[in-house]
């Protein structure tokens, strides 16, 4: 049975400031519905507010600064809401920015994207039972030996058969923590670059340039239960990553693995 629960925090006095601003006559909408269907997944919903920098958040913050004044440390940063995603057929749970959306058909056991932002998503990937038995996520070896094996796999999903593409890779960290839930979980961070020539097919070396197609940071949480690994990824953009790296994060601190039940 699903279950959904959505309870967003009182907005105090950004009610009534936004009331006076709507006769600025600005299209505000900051969150968009995610899908409510979630096959057989159980889940719950829980709003709560998170700094967030995005464009719909800057204009109304913009609105409402110019009616209780820049000086109210209530309103001294735009946010968001996020919501939580429990999942207790596979056994995991994890909160996302509200206003993404699931994806259906993606290749993973869940996939949430920005609506916005294409290149920004989430998605969970959990081993096969019948082929692994995971007693511990240390089964992986240290934090950066793992971080080895979560860059080997990427590079080998983003494989390309083009001419003249090339892939530049960084392990930017690895690390390892024990959870609230007293389970130890690995964090890994790397940054992928991908070249390719404007003409690949052009005859002359000086007329194949070299171009940056995409610079993107992949963010990975790591954990065992129910004699699996699971392993939850982020993809963002660099530079939407340092607009928005406290919300990722926080995404990456949510990420838990349960127990299912016999």
């Amino acid at each position: 049975m699903a279950t959904l629960l959505d309870s967003p925090p009182p907005l105090l006095q950004l009610v009534h400031a936004t009331r006076s601003c709507l006769s600025c006559s600005l299209p505000i909408s900051l969150h968009s519905s995610p899908n409510a269907s979630l096959s057989h997944q159980s889940q719950e919903t829980k709003g709560f507010a998170v700094p967030r920098r995005s464009a719909m958040a800057l204009i109304l913050s913009s609105c409402v600064f110019s009616q209780v004044g820049l000086d109210n440390p209530a309103f001294a940063e735009p946010s968001v809401e996020f919501r939580e995603y429990i999942d207790s057929f596979d056994g995991y749970s994890f909160k996302y920015p509200r206003n993404w959306i699931q994806v259906r058909g993606a290749g993973a056991d869940i996939f949430f994207r920005d609506p916005y932002v294409l290149d920004e998503n989430l998605s969970v990937e959990i081993s096969s039972p019948s082929s692994s038995r995971y007693k511990s996520v240390e089964d992986l070896g240290t934090p950066k030996e793992a971080g080895k094996k979560v860059l080997r796999q990427y590079l080998t999903e983003f494989m390309s058969t083009r001419l003249g593409v090339r892939r530049e890779s960084n392990i930017l960290s690895t690390s390892s923590k024990v959870a609230d839930d007293g389970k130890l979980y690995y964090e890994v961070e790397v940054n992928i670059k991908s070249f390719a020539n404007n003409n690949e097919l052009a005859v002359m070396p000086e007329d194949r340039v070299v171009r940056l197609e995409w610079d993107r940071r992949y963010l990975s949480v790591l954990g065992v239960e129910n004699n699996q690994l699971y392993e939850l990824r982020l993809q963002t953009p660099e530079d939407v990553f340092v607009q928005e790296e406290n919300d990722l994060r926080q995404v990456m601190d949510s990420f838990r693995v349960n127990k299912v039940a016999a």
